[in-house]
């Protein structure tokens, strides 16, 4: 029984570093006010569970090794949530590390994105692999259909950038 005490442990870390998110919350509050700060909120797991939940609404305490081989438990209910990235992104901030809050929110931004569209837009930023015309469509379907913003902006700053390093892609 020690053992499977162990691995559930295991699985509820795994779970508090990769989430911290309660879909009910609003993005960029604080159930109790103000905004996180890693002296007393980080690790949320730990520090503030009230805040940790699955974007299928369960509790560290919900995800057991039990119900993920049982099939209780999928994927989609582990996934991190745009909240949880959020949470994350104020505790760089009071950190302050302002470059990895920015990727959080262009990380929770992504959450509304599928991953096969992520694949492929991941792909079109490789080098050589896009036109600007490509990539700035890429960034106003970022914009328009996800309202992923800061990515968008992402985009065509690479697109630009891309340009002027001659590394877009060629029409032969």
């Amino acid at each position: 029984m020690a053992q499977q005490d162990l691995i559930n442990s295991i699985v509820r870390e795994v779970m508090a570093e990769i989430n911290g998110g309660e879909k009910t919350v609003s993005v960029g509050s604080r159930p109790s006010g103000g905004k996180l700060n890693h002296k007393s909120d980080y690790p949320l797991a730990k520090k503030r569970p009230d805040l940790v939940k699955t974007p299928s609404g369960r509790t560290l305490d919900d995800i057991t090794l039990d119900r993920v081989v049982s099939g209780e438990i999928k994927a989609e209910d582990i996934r991190i949530t745009a909240e949880a990235l959020e949470y994350q992104a104020q505790i760089a901030e009071s950190a302050d590390r302002p470059q990895l809050a920015r990727n959080m929110r262009r990380a929770a931004e992504l959450t509304k994105v599928p991953d096969v569209r992520i694949l492929e837009i991941y792909n079109a930023l490789r080098p050589n692999r896009s036109s600007k015309e490509e990539l700035m469509a890429i960034a106003d379907e970022l914009q328009n259909k996800y309202s992923a913003c800061v990515t968008a902006d992402f985009v065509r700053e690479a697109a630009t950038v891309y340009e002027k390093r001659d590394v877009l892609k060629k029409d032969w």
